[in-house]
C-alpha cells in the first residue's frame, strides 16, 4: 500500500470543508429561512465537522475560500418583517431563547411597549445598530427584562453584541 505525503490529509480535509462538505450546493451556512411568525428555527451553531448548522433569518457567517484559510463574515445580515406582518401595539414580547431571537421581526405602532426577556443562562444585550431610536441594555442575565417604548416612525436595527451573526433583529414603527 502506498502512504500519502505527510500533509496530503490535512490539505485534503480543508478542501473538503471549504467546500462545504457536499452537505448543499453552496458554502454558505445557515438557510436563511423562517417560520411563519418570523421567528428564526435554529441556532447557527456550527458543527466539530465544519460544516454549518441550524438555520436563521438574520444569522450565519459565509464561508469563502481565500488564500490561507476560510474566510467568515461577522457582520449580521438583518431581515425585514414581512409586508403582510401584522401590526403589534401595547406590549410586545421577545424571547432571548438558544441564542436566538425570538421573533426576530416585528411590526409595531408607535407608543407599543417592546420587552426582550433573556431565557438563557448566558448573558445577552440589546444594542441598536441604527434607525429611528437608539437605546443599548448593557448586560442582562437569565430571568431578565429590558424595555423601550417606540416613540418615532422608522426602522430599527438591534443586535446582541455578545452573539451579533446568530442574535439581530429589526423593528419597525408604524404609525
Amino acid at each position: 500500500m502506498k502512504r500519502l505525503p505527510a500533509g496530503a490529509l490535512s490539505v485534503f480535509l480543508a478542501l473538503l470543508c471549504a467546500a462545504g462538505c457536499g452537505s448543499s450546493g453552496s458554502s454558505t451556512s445557515g438557510s436563511g429561512s423562517t417560520s411563519g411568525s418570523g421567528s428564526t428555527s435554529g441556532s447557527g451553531a456550527t458543527s466539530g465537522s465544519g460544516s454549518a448548522s441550524g438555520s436563521g433569518s438574520a444569522s450565519g457567517s459565509t464561508a469563502t475560500p481565500a488564500t490561507g484559510g476560510v474566510k467568515f463574515s461577522t457582520r449580521p445580515k438583518f431581515a425585514a418583517p414581512p409586508a403582510s406582518a401584522p401590526v403589534q401595539s401595547g406590549s410586545v414580547q421577545i424571547a432571548y431563547r438558544n441564542i436566538t431571537i425570538q421573533p426576530d421581526t416585528v411590526k409595531v405602532k408607535v407608543g407599543s411597549t417592546i420587552t426582550w426577556t433573556n431565557y438563557d443562562s448566558i448573558e445577552h444585550n440589546v444594542t441598536s445598530e441604527g434607525g429611528a431610536q437608539k437605546f443599548a441594555s448593557g448586560n442582562i442575565g437569565e430571568g431578565t427584562h429590558f424595555a423601550i417604548t417606540a416613540t418615532t416612525p422608522g426602522v430599527i436595527h438591534y443586535e446582541c453584541t455578545i452573539h451579533p451573526t446568530s442574535m439581530n433583529g429589526t423593528i419597525e414603527v408604524v404609525r
